[in-house]
């Protein structure tokens, strides 16, 4: 299956987030949000509330 947001598939999704982690040094287990995926990826915040709803 593609992401909505990267037109990747799900491993590369995962990937992504273990880089955004890694990058705003976060655990494993802390949650990414909204925004910080957004200004990692430098996209606007209300197109992916746009997604989201």
């Amino acid at each position: 299956m593609y992401s909505v947001f990267t037109g990747k598939r799900e491993r590369y999704g995962r990937r992504l987030l273990t880089d955004i982690r890694v990058f705003l040094k976060k655990e494993p287990h802390q949650f990414i949000t909204v925004y910080e995926f957004a200004a990692y990826c430098s996209l606007d915040v209300e197109d992916l509330y746009a997604y989201l709803d």
